[in-house]
């Protein structure tokens, strides 16, 4: 939950979501949503059924790890096998091991990364994300999933709050993403996490990054191939995956960009000008 005015807790903002980005979640080779949806359901249910103390948590890892596809996008990061479901209705991920979880009993020890490390992480979004951006974020995303996906991306989220606040000369307040059109339009954008059209299909691709066993690199859209000049949605396209067959796609995926840039700021500017009256 939000604990101060400021400070913002981005793993657990709110009853609506949560981000276990940064204990691999993600970094499952089939890390689309209805799989991890299974497989986060099936240890939730293997954990309350069988893990009364401490001492039954071995067990429990090995029947996790054998139960599992362990295939990795990355091999270097590690994927904790006690994140979950924290609530019955699956709107928020979280560890199986924290003492809110277990009448106070810490069994965080028992994690590969241990008490300390988990408890005192702050991943790079926390330093490089505005708390108006945040906040902003926050209100548009109520799933788990695509939350986790956006957060965590720091060129996505601080480019489309710049472009959005370019076009309105203003960063928007974040109490207009609650509810209404413009959630709608900026919910959009940011599900193009999930349904971008040029999305590269390589498992080795989270982002704008490339996996290849232990090693990762940012991989780049390769302009000069495609006989254009480096786009000005270049951090966007990147954030996305993108993979560009031709000049054409190209020119396709920037119209997009533009267009849902320019609905936002039409709409904003509307309803900030009826609120003047």
């Amino acid at each position: 939950m939000i604990q101060d005015d400021t400070f913002i807790h981005l793993c657990q903002p709110d009853s609506c979501k949560s981000c276990g980005a940064c204990c691999g979640l993600y970094n499952y080779a089939d890390s689309t949503k209805g799989s991890l949806v299974e497989r986060l359901r099936k240890r939730t249910s293997l954990f309350h059924q069988t893990v009364s103390d401490r001492a039954d948590l071995v067990s429990f890892s090995e029947a996790i790890k054998t139960m599992e596809d362990q295939t990795k996008r990355y091999e270097v990061i590690y994927c904790c096998e006690y994140l979950g479901f924290l609530d019955r209705s699956e709107r928020r991920i979280g560890c199986l091991l924290h003492p809110l979880q277990n009448g106070g009993a810490d069994m965080r020890d028992a994690s590969f990364y241990g008490r300390e490390l988990c408890d005192g992480h702050f991943c790079p979004s926390y330093h490089y994300i505005s708390r108006e951006e945040k906040m902003a974020l926050i209100n548009i995303i109520d799933d788990w999933y695509l939350y986790g996906l956006c957060i965590t991306d720091i060129d996505l989220v601080k480019t489309y709050f710049r472009l959005i606040s370019e076009g309105v000369y203003e960063m928007p307040p974040p109490s207009i993403f609650k509810h209404g059109r413009l959630k709608e339009l900026a919910l959009s954008f940011f599900s193009l996490k999930i349904n971008w059209p040029f999305i590269s299909p390589s498992v080795h691709r989270f982002g704008k990054y490339y996996f290849d066993g232990s090693q990762y690199m940012i991989k780049h859209v390769d302009y000069e191939s495609l006989g254009c000049d480096r786009s000005r949605f270049d951090r966007i396209f990147s954030s996305l995956s993108s993979e560009f067959g031709s000049k054409e796609e190209l020119k396709e995926a920037e119209g997009i960009i533009q267009h849902m840039i320019d609905v936002f700021v039409t709409a904003y500017l509307k309803e900030r000008k009826a609120h003047q009256k």
